[in-house]
């Protein structure tokens, strides 16, 4: 039996933000200095673009429905290197709401196409491979998405 070993360690950032529109701002710029640092938006075009889409999805999400007023959320990312899979990108987002889970549904609003809001999930699900929520101490949660990163090169 053969198990993947990692190339390097994990490359993780962490950073908490204020739960406002110029916090989830932050949160992607953030995020597009990180993985350009770490080398994602050069060595893995198409899955950069496809990651800062993803980010400023969940962060806004967190702002709109996981704010607690005087609370804010969490960005933790995480570029994983394994001999055997290659690249994987983890993009977590924690917020204070864990009563207020994501549901990816086929709401009226999201198909409408003048439709304000509504469409955040259905593009995180399109985009990423892999996502989903995990519980988080008491009455909070982690918004999680992965994606698999493959050379553009």
């Amino acid at each position: 039996m053969t198990t993947e070993i990692p190339l390097d360690n994990p490359r993780r950032h962490t950073i908490a933000l204020a739960a406002t529109p110029k916090g989830a701002c932050l949160c992607r710029n953030i995020t597009r200095r990180q993985l350009s640092h770490w080398g994602v938006e050069s060595t893995f075009g198409e899955s950069f673009h496809s990651a800062l889409i993803i980010v400023a999805e969940l962060a806004s999400n967190a702002i709109r429905h996981g704010r607690v007023a005087g609370r804010g959320f969490e960005l933790h990312l995480c570029l994983t290197t394994l001999v055997r899979r290659g690249a994987t990108l983890r993009i977590e987002i924690s917020d204070c709401r864990g009563d207020r889970l994501p549901v990816l549904a086929t709401l009226p609003a999201a198909r409408t196409s003048n439709a304000q809001s509504g469409r955040g999930l259905v593009l995180i699900d399109a985009l990423a491979d892999r996502w989903g929520t995990l519980p988080r101490r008491p009455n909070a949660k982690t918004v999680w998405a992965e994606l698999d990163l493959t050379d553009a090169r």
